[in-house]
């Protein structure tokens, strides 16, 4: 067992220690990513024969479309391990193509993503067929090379909001990413969008080493003038998987929630929206402030498959961009319009057909196990191979405390080495210290 995962908050011995820590892996690390896709391409065809009337009722008003693998940062949390194009990715032609079948199939936003999506040479002309066909279009970036002429040129194309991840102060954002100078780029990156004309916005992932930074970014947000802020827990997949020491424990959402709570509330008096990403949760006692933008003020099922489209570079789709390619892919739009596959696939008709009996461990018995459904499906994928049993959740680690006890994840196994890849893990259930 690989069990060299810190038991409670990093001191600063320790933090000293993860911040030098060298990379676990060598570069570059996208081996066979067009032979996986090819592979996941085969094992979930064919299509259902027939669709049935829940298949025609969900649809995907949200997309996330990787555009490229490419990248120009090699992020040392990076689910996808982006950095190389993946060897099969759609030519402009065929994602413009792609933009009017979503489209046509009830898509209202498409977030561009990568890679980085501005190493694509056609991301310009595919933002253009998004605003044409009448979608909404926001980009995420990490802001290497998000200079004031590529800002103007994606203000020029039709971008209506661009996301800067920025995830700490400047060494802890610079170690994440991996590249020294990255977390300047990554403000000046805000800036340049902003007197573009761009509406700005900053997306970070929580893990140990940026836990009680959380107050330093929401500054940063005020002193560039985002308008949202997006949080999500770094979950343990490409290269999160390779260094465990980073990841929170299921008990540091004990600390976090409170955190989270009194920034949200800060958020909302300078009329900054925050976002609480889906593996953010669930139903503790700051769930409403959380979630106070959504009309039921609490956390839902998962919604892969439902009303979110996850679009790989090579057109291979997925209910969630987030989930491993090799068991999650519904098939690719070389082969099947894009219509048949929401509607026709198993892999995306998964959520819709989910049942009680999906549900194990300590979600199977949980109060809020009918509406919660287990949590954010790639946290729990992520961890144990398959949906129904998340730890990382508030109401969870409070009963877990009222018992005396805490959860605890230990790797057993490293991951293979592809995009959205994933070690093996163990859940340990143990005495409070």
């Amino acid at each position: 067992m690989d069990d060299k995962t810190p038991t409670g908050p990093l001191d600063p011995e320790a933090r000293r220690a993860v911040m030098q820590a060298s990379r676990p892996r060598s570069l570059p690390l996208l081996p066979r990513a067009g032979q996986m896709a090819s592979e996941a391409r085969g094992k979930h065809l064919p299509l259902a024969s027939e669709v049935r009337e829940v298949d025609r009722e969900c649809r995907p008003i949200y997309a996330v479309w990787e555009l490229t693998l490419a990248c120009d940062l090699a992020c040392r949390h990076c689910g996808s391990r982006a950095g190389a194009p993946r060897p099969d990715e759609l030519t402009t032609g065929e994602a413009r193509n792609l933009v009017r079948q979503m489209a046509a199939l009830g898509v209202r936003e498409v977030a561009l993503i990568g890679g980085e999506v501005y190493l694509h040479d056609g991301w310009t002309e595919v933002v253009r067929e998004i605003r044409r066909a009448g979608m909404q279009s926001t980009l995420v970036t990490g802001g290497r090379g998000m200079t004031a002429e590529r800002a103007q040129a994606a203000k020029e194309a039709g971008v209506q909001s661009i996301a800067v991840s920025i995830d700490g102060t400047e060494p802890t954002h610079d170690r994440l990413r991996g590249l020294s100078g990255s977390h300047a780029a990554a403000v000046q990156a805000l800036r340049n969008c902003r007197a573009a004309g761009i509406p700005i916005a900053i997306n970070t992932q929580i893990n140990r080493l940026n836990l009680g930074e959380l107050p330093a970014i929401f500054d940063l947000i005020l002193d560039v003038g985002a308008h949202g802020w997006q949080v999500q827990l770094t979950v343990p997949v490409g290269r999160a998987a390779d260094e465990p020491d980073v990841l929170l424990q299921p008990y540091d959402l004990l600390e976090l929630f409170p955190l989270l709570a009194s920034l949200a509330e800060r958020a909302g008096a300078a009329r900054v929206k925050m976002l609480a990403g889906n593996n953010i949760g669930y139903y503790g006692p700051f769930e409403h402030v959380l979630r106070s933008y959504t009309t039921e003020k609490h956390a839902d099922s998962c919604s892969a498959g439902r009303s979110t489209l996850g679009i790989e570079s090579n057109g291979d789709i997925k209910g969630c961009p987030s989930l491993p390619t090799e068991s999650w892919v519904g098939g690719n739009v070389r082969a099947a319009p894009l219509r048949d596959i929401w509607e026709r696939s198993s892999a995306l008709r998964h959520m819709r057909d989910r049942t009680d009996e999906e549900r194990w461990g300590y979600c199977r018995a949980c109060y809020y196990g009918d509406v919660c459904r287990g949590g954010c499906t790639w946290m729990a994928t992520a961890l144990f191979g398959k949906p129904g049993n998340n730890p990382y959740c508030h109401h969870r680690a409070l009963e877990m405390q009222r018992q005396g006890k805490r959860e605890r994840v230990v790797r057993v196994a490293p991951a293979e080495g592809l995009p959205f890849d994933r070690a093996s893990w163990a859940l340990i259930d143990e005495d409070l210290r």
